[in-house]
């Protein structure tokens, strides 16, 4: 069944040539670019964007490639279309510019190769090699992966593909008789589709956005190919001892998950050298006992359907023995992988490479240790005995070697470890795509249910990646097995088989590549760990057909161009010896850079860009730029003066055209405003306040008809007439003898009648708290009095004077001094009184303990007290040593 989708393109786009452009042209597109730069410069100061100052982004596109590359714009290629601009945003009338002559390519997809999922919703295996394919016949993928130069192949329809990790599909409830006759034929057959599409013609125009959508569904009775890596060193013995006692419950397990079921055996130690192995003769022979001699890496079998001989290959497999702790296991890894053939890896099937060990691992550059210099290369080199004969030439593979080999191969590892190396190796996956990491027993009699935990793991997920560059961005999008609305992610977990996961790729062109080869590209969206994909032909709409020799709209030596130049797409390309327009004007009859004589720069200044950037110098004189807006003007000799380039205030030119005009480059005000952007008034009668007084309370400065209030020694004005100050202290100074005395009986005015007799002009009101309300222009005091004690009160003169006062002052809580003194002292005195109990006692316990050392010294006297001890006798006996006694 074939199923295509095509959308229409209007001009088919071909690659761009590069350009010529003589002196002025070159020199005309400079002076636009920098106009462009000047817009965006002045926006940035008016604190606008430059979208607001130009809503156009078609503008000033100067050529039918830089047009098509910007979104939503498109080309006249009409050669008598005056001197109106050929990018346009919205499509021209056909008077204007005919539909024939429009070149506004669409974004277009056309699915190439389209064959069924081997496994479908319902639940039945279908055979996928019943579709077609449009293109006809099989093809070779450019971007198929290898690997060594004993394992390349060519991917024939979909089988091609990129990447490694994962895929979908559960091991839980898997058995044997899942599948059906019809599937397990299709397996045999080698046509398993689990991806779909397969293939994708896709044209793509810069920052368009293009969703694709890509399926996945696990086959029933997919082959797993089992590759168990083991470490064996003398340290793994007991390990090797109990994985051959299990191999055939690893076989008969793997096969009640698949039929289609293949395991393989391999071994490593590290490479026969010093530092990592003992070289003595001896030793190389018998490093430990019951060993045999060390190796790099061996393949004792390859993968075979006949998992019987796996136990056997496993008890005679022999273990060695090594000095250093880290062991050789990436070369094996990469031989493991490299070499396709040799182990046996099938093009369809799930890839699993087991890798065993109980110690850690060395990586590019340890193998300067050993004296070996030489990079790894990535190939194969196994023997017929399958032992690796380059372990002592090349050093080991690094990290970004062994991820890209899985990649390239579609490689799930497993990192069955021991507890102690469980935080490296899980470290270690996280840099190498599609592999995971678990716990090894110390004796491996976990092996079976790891493996088994791990494939379950791997094969209930999927995770779609790429190989898309980095001017090609796609996003991934699904809702995964809910019906919910679309999630960003490209992983979806607990699938089994039959479930069908659909992703939608957000593919964008995020800008053109510089080398018009990498125009056209081959990406792969894959799933990772499985050997297929789908093939994207991106094709980029980059430059316009019209700008090629042989298209419609090319023509050399055309007569618009005055038979001076190329006619592209509507527009001329002059020769070298000819500028203008349509190469009007000859370089024999007018120089450009003749020192002053240049007609197109004003004054002497040879460096600048003629017609100041803002032109174009045909024949000597400028021809300035004619903008979108008709409103928007570019004039004068040298194109110096333009009317849309002045401040702007609140995004008004010239602060609107009730203020001023925008007249070369500079606002002109109208009558009543000034300023740079004729945003101030010239009046003051704005700054007046309304009942009468000096402009600004005659505490500020009228400014553009606005008061800018003034700071003093009694604190700063504010309000719309510099009438407020709120930090001033106004009347609070002559108010705060009176409040005191009427309300606290206290201050200056408290003896006899002195607060009668002078404060007679207002009873002021009690209040529990004090509380200021603008809105009456009320003030607020705050003082202390001789007491330490705060009283708050606050006053408003609106017709009268009122006057409220906080009932209750806020006195801090009285401190008894003399008290605090004399604990003080007592503490004082207390402490030293201690100290010297303490020293006392402290020194009668050492006198008593030394008084009892000498009693004790003296009741252990050995000698009589009545003789005297250094006494010594005046005779000395000698004997002869040769007397014999006779």
């Amino acid at each position: 069944m074939i199923e295509t989708q095509t959308k229409t393109t209007k001009v088919t786009s071909s690659k761009m040539t590069t350009r010529k452009m003589q002196q002025l042209m070159y020199l005309s597109l400079l002076c636009i670019l920098a106009s462009t730069q000047l817009s965006h410069t002045l926006a940035a100061q008016l604190d606008q964007s430059p979208a607001k100052l130009e809503q156009n982004p078609c503008m000033n596109k100067a050529t039918c490639h830089e047009c098509i590359q910007t979104q939503n714009c498109g080309w006249c290629m009409k050669a008598d279309y005056g001197d109106r601009p050929r990018c346009f945003l919205n499509t021209p009338k056909p008077e204007i510019c005919p539909e024939e002559f429009i070149y506004n390519p669409d974004t277009s997809e056309s699915i190439r190769i389209n064959k069924a999922l081997t496994w479908d919703s319902s639940g039945a295996a279908t055979m996928s090699g019943s579709s077609q394919q449009i293109s006809g016949g099989s093809y070779e993928s450019s971007a198929s992966r290898q690997s060594s130069s004993s394992g390349s192949y060519s991917a024939s329809g979909s089988s091609s593909s990129y990447g490694s990790s994962s895929s979908s599909g559960s091991s839980s409830g898997f058995s044997a008789n899942l599948g059906s006759q019809s599937a397990f034929a299709a397996a045999a057959a080698g046509e398993i589709v689990q991806i779909k599409p397969q293939r994708v013609s896709l044209k793509l125009r810069i920052n368009e956005v293009h969703n694709l959508d890509v399926s996945y569904s696990q086959a029933v009775d997919y082959p797993v190919d089992l590759y168990y890596l083991m470490d064996l060193s003398k340290s793994m013995e007991d390990d090797k001892e109990k994985l051959s006692a299990l191999g055939d419950k690893l076989s008969e397990t793997m096969k009640g998950i698949t039929s289609n079921f293949r395991l393989g055996f391999g071994s490593f130690v590290d490479k026969v050298l010093m530092p990592y192995v003992s070289t003595i003769p001896k030793k190389l022979e018998h490093p430990c006992d019951n060993c045999k001699a060390p190796y790099g890496y061996r393949n004792h079998m390859p993968l075979s359907n006949n998992t019987e001989s796996f136990s056997t290959e496993v008890k005679q497999a022999a273990v060695s023995g090594n000095l250093d702790a880290p062991e050789g296991g990436f070369d094996a890894i990469m031989q493991a992988i490299a070499c396709r053939q040799q182990v046996g890896w099938r093009e369809q099937a799930r890839r699993l490479l087991v890798f065993s060990t109980d110690a850690g691992f060395h990586y590019a550059g340890d193998g300067k240790l050993g004296g070996v210099i030489t990079p790894n290369d990535g190939e194969c080199h196994l023997n017929a005995e399958g032992m690796y004969t380059h372990s002592i030439i090349q050093d080991y593979p690094s990290i970004s070697q062994i991820n890209q080999k899985v990649k390239q191969n579609a490689i799930n590892i497993i990192f069955a470890v021991t507890q102690n190396q469980y935080s490296v190796y899980q470290k270690l996956s996280g840099h190498i795509e599609g592999s995971s990491s678990a716990i090894l027993s110390n004796d491996s009699s976990n092996v079976v249910d790891l493996v088994r935990e791990e494939y379950s793991k791997i094969s209930s997920t999927v995770e779609m990646k790429d190989n898309a560059t980095g001017d090609v961005k796609i996003t991934y999008y699904s809702s995964c097995l809910s019906n919910g609305p679309l999630t960003k992610t490209n992983k979806c977990s607990g699938l089994k088989v039959g479930d069908k996961v659909t992703f939608t790729a957000n593919i964008t062109v995020t800008k053109c590549p510089t080398d018009p080869k990498l125009w056209k590209q081959v990406i792969q969206i894959y799933p990772v760990g499985i050997n297929e994909s789908m093939i994207i032909d991106l094709e980029m709409l980059c430059s316009c057909p019209c700008e090629h020799p042989g298209s419609i709209g090319y023509e050399k030596h055309s007569t618009s161009c005055s038979k001076s130049g190329i006619l592209m797409c509507g527009i001329c390309e002059c020769d070298d010896l000819h500028f203008g327009n349509t190469c009007e004007c000859s370089m024999s009859d007018v120089h450009l850079n003749n020192g002053n004589n240049n007609m197109c720069r004003q004054g002497n200044n040879t460096n600048a860009a003629d017609c100041n950037g803002r032109g174009s110098c045909v024949c000597g004189a400028c021809e300035c730029k004619k903008r979108s807006n008709p409103e928007e003007i570019i004039s004068g000799k040298y194109c110096e003066c333009e009317n849309f380039s002045c401040e702007r205030n609140k995004n008004l030119l010239c602060s609107g055209p009730d203020h001023g005009i925008c007249e070369c480059n500079r606002c002109v005000c109208k009558p009543g405003w000034t300023g740079s952007s004729c945003d101030c008034q010239t009046s003051k009668d704005t700054c007046m306040p309304p009942n009468g007084g000096e402009i600004c309370s005659g505490h500020g400065t009228c400014e553009c008809g606005v008061c800018k209030c003034k700071s003093t020694d009694d604190g700063r004005y504010s309000g719309k007439y510099c009438d407020k100050c709120p930090t001033c202290s106004g009347r609070c100074h002559e108010l705060k003898d009176c409040v005191q005395c009427q309300m606290y009986h206290t201050g200056e005015l408290k003896n006899g009648d002195d607060c009668a007799k002078n404060c007679t002009t207002f009873t002021p009101v009690g209040v529990e708290k004090v509380k200021i309300d603008e809105d009456k222009d009320e003030q607020l005091c705050v003082f202390f009095d001789e007491d330490d004690c705060k009283f708050t009160f606050k006053y408003s003169e609106v017709g009268e004077l009122v006057v409220h006062a906080q009932e209750e002052k806020e006195c801090p809580p009285k401190v008894f001094m003399l008290g605090i003194v004399l604990g003080v002292i007592a503490a004082i005195v207390l402490v030293g009184l201690a100290i010297l109990l303490l020293w006392k006692l402290l020194t009668t316990i050492h006198d008593r303990r030394e008084f009892a050392r000498f009693e004790k010294e003296r009741m252990n006297a050995k000698w009589d007290t009545g003789e005297n001890p250094i006494y010594k006798q005046a005779t000395s006996t000698f004997k002869n040593p040769i007397y014999a006694g006779k």
